[in-house]
C-alpha cells in the first residue's frame, strides 16, 4: 500500500525521499535584474530545511520580456548563474532535490512591466500582445533550453517546463488562443509542438542524469480537457521525461461526474511520476491523493503555513494547516520575506 512517504526514484537523476515536493510559487521576492535575493533563498532553502523531498522555485522566466510579475527569479542571462548555484547546493546539503521550473508568461506579460509588446502564439486583442513570427518561435524553444542549461550549470537537479496557466506554452495548446497556420497551430499535435520540442532539446542539451518535469492545467485558459488527457496520455510513457505535474486548484474536484485527477491516474505511466497540486491542506488530503493514484503531491498554501508540512504529517498523520489569516509576524516565523507577505496580503483572507 503506497503512503506519502515512500521513497520516489525518476527515470533519471536522484531519488525523493518522499511524496511531498514544494509547489511553484509567486514571491515576487528577486532583485529587479532576476538576481536571487537573501529572501527567496531563505524561503526555499527553509522547505528544504522542513522535509520536501524536491525543492521547485517559482516561475523563472527565460526571455526578459516574459516576465509575468515584479520581483521574478531569472534563468534568461548567465548573470543569473552565481545566485543560482548557491541556491542549488543549499537545498542539496539539506538533503532535498532542486529544480527551477521554467517559464514565459506570454500574453499574460504585464507591457509596463516588460516595457515592450506583449507576445503569444496569436494576436490577442484583449491584452494587445502579438503573434511571434516562426523564427521567434524557434527562438523561444532555443531559450527554454538554454535556460534548463543554465539550470544545470549552477547544479540544480532538473527544471519543470511551465505548460499551465495560461501562460505561452499553455497558449500555444490552446485551440482557442493558438490561430497559428504555420507547424504550430492547427491540430493537438501542432499545438503541442513546441513542448515537446522544448523537451527534447532539453533531454539532449543537458547532463543525463538531469530530471525534466511538465506542468499542465486540466482546463480553463481555452484548454479543452480531453486534448490535455491525450497529451498526457502520451506524456506518461515517454522516457525523456521525469514527471507530469497536474494543476488542478482542488485535487477532489469533480468532472464528469468523477475525480477529475483520477482520469489522469487511469493512464498508464511508464518510468513517468504523477502529481496533483490543488488544496492539499493535511495529512487526509495527501493520503486521499496517494489512494487516487498520485505518485507525489504538490504543496503551496500549506508550505507558505508550515515550511516543515512533510515532518509534520509524519509526526501527527492526521496534521491540517493552521486556520487561516494568519499574522505577519506568524509568515516571518516560517521564512516569508516581506515582499512575498505583501503579496499574499491581496490574498482574501489570508494575512489578518
Amino acid at each position: 500500500m503506497p503512503t506519502p512517504f515512500d521513497l520516489i526514484q525518476p527515470t533519471h537523476g536522484p531519488a525523493w525521499t518522499n511524496r511531498f515536493t514544494l509547489a511553484p510559487m509567486t514571491s515576487q521576492q528577486s532583485n529587479v535584474d532576476g538576481t536571487l535575493t537573501d529572501d527567496e533563498f531563505h524561503w526555499l532553502t527553509m522547505r528544504a530545511t522542513g522535509g520536501f523531498a524536491l525543492t521547485m522555485t517559482c516561475a523563472s522566466h527565460v526571455q526578459a520580456q516574459g516576465q509575468g510579475f515584479p520581483g521574478q527569479l531569472g534563468c534568461w542571462s548567465d548573470d543569473h548563474i552565481e545566485g543560482l548555484a548557491r541556491l542549488a547546493a543549499e537545498i542539496r546539503k539539506e538533503g532535498s532535490v532542486s529544480s527551477i521550473q521554467l517559464h514565459h508568461a506570454g500574453f499574460r506579460s504585464p507591457k509596463d512591466l516588460i516595457k515592450t509588446q506583449p507576445v503569444g502564439p496569436s494576436d490577442h486583442e484583449e491584452t494587445g500582445s502579438r503573434a511571434l513570427s516562426t523564427e521567434e518561435v524557434h527562438q523561444l524553444r532555443d531559450d527554454f533550453i538554454r535556460a534548463a542549461q543554465r539550470a544545470d550549470e549552477a547544479g540544480f537537479d532538473g527544471v519543470e517546463i511551465h505548460g499551465a496557466h495560461g501562460y505561452i506554452i499553455c497558449s500555444f495548446l490552446s485551440a482557442e488562443e493558438n490561430q497559428r497556420t504555420d507547424a504550430y497551430g492547427g491540430n493537438p499535435e501542432n499545438r503541442a509542438r513546441l513542448l515537446l520540442e522544448i523537451l527534447e532539446g532539453i533531454r539532449s542539451g543537458c547532463r543525463p542524469d538531469f530530471q525534466v518535469g511538465i506542468r499542465l492545467s486540466p482546463d480553463r485558459f481555452g484548454i479543452v480537457p480531453q486534448e490535455i488527457l491525450d497529451l498526457s496520455s502520451k506524456l506518461l510513457v515517454d522516457i525523456r521525461l521525469d514527471y507530469l505535474d497536474i494543476s488542478m486548484w482542488d485535487y477532489n474536484r469533480e468532472f464528469e461526474g468523477v475525480n477529475f485527477f483520477s482520469k489522469f491516474a487511469a493512464l498508464p505511466r511508464e518510468g513517468v511520476l504523477l502529481g496533483v497540486a490543488g488544496k492539499l491542506y493535511s495529512g487526509q488530503d495527501v493520503r486521499n491523493a496517494v489512494d487516487l493514484g498520485a505518485d507525489f503531491v504538490a504543496i503551496g498554501r500549506a508550505a507558505i503555513l508550515h515550511h516543515d508540512f512533510p515532518k509534520l504529517i509524519q509526526a501527527n498523520s492526521n496534521f491540517e494547516m493552521a486556520a487561516l489569516p494568519v499574522s505577519r509576524e506568524y509568515l516571518r516565523k516560517e521564512g516569508v520575506g516581506e515582499t512575498f507577505i505583501q503579496y499574499m496580503s491581496r490574498w482574501e483572507g489570508f494575512v489578518n
